[in-house]
């Protein structure tokens, strides 16, 4: 079953996509390295209860990659399981549900992942993701292969060594909660 949409903000684990129903919009989310669940805490949920007050909530899924989000798959660039997943997931969301507005979305690791799911897209799938928005991006600077620039949103604050391309986390990679209103709004 959907989970109730007052959770969007605070549980970990979201299956809007695989627990079926078509929504205006679907959000695929790969969540950071230790999180919890298959969407994490610390930025998908703040965000998805953003963006939930912003589309309305019923019409709002959200679908969290599963995938070990360990800290060997953060060193190798992303978790290779995980990204293809990640790929899967938007291409079911684009088959299963060709009216919704996909948007890809990661924190730490799952940034990286959303950078190697959107370079495994076939082009025409992959110029018909809405967006791509990413929190703490550890490939700072890098485009999100076929999603415009325009479409593409990563949120790096001042501090952040992640962004900066070392595996140092310090607090302002911790405090992306704060970017949920911003990010809902692109």
């Amino acid at each position: 079953p959907a989970p109730a949409a007052g959770n969007l903000g605070s549980a970990t684990t979201q299956n809007g996509l695989t627990a079926g129903g078509c929504k205006a919009m679907t959000v695929i989310f790969a969540r950071g390295t230790t999180e919890q669940g298959n969407v994490g805490s610390l930025s998908g949920p703040p965000w998805f209860a953003a963006m939930s007050k912003a589309v309305g909530a019923q019409n709002l899924a959200v679908q969290g990659v599963d995938y070990p989000a360990d800290i060997p798959g953060f060193l190798a660039g992303g978790d290779k399981k995980g990204s293809a997943k990640m790929a899967q997931l938007v291409m079911q969301a684009m088959t299963a549900c060709p009216d919704t507005a996909v948007v890809m979305g990661g924190y730490s690791q799952g940034g990286q992942l959303v950078h190697n799911a959107a370079a495994m897209l076939p082009a025409d799938m992959a110029a018909k993701v809405s967006s791509a928005v990413i929190f703490g991006d550890p490939m700072n600077g890098k485009p999100v292969a076929g999603v415009p620039a325009a479409k593409t949103k990563v949120i790096c604050h001042q501090g952040d060594l992640i962004c900066a391309g070392t595996s140092t986390i310090l607090m302002p990679h911790l405090t992306y909660s704060q970017n949920a209103g911003e990010a809902a709004q692109f």
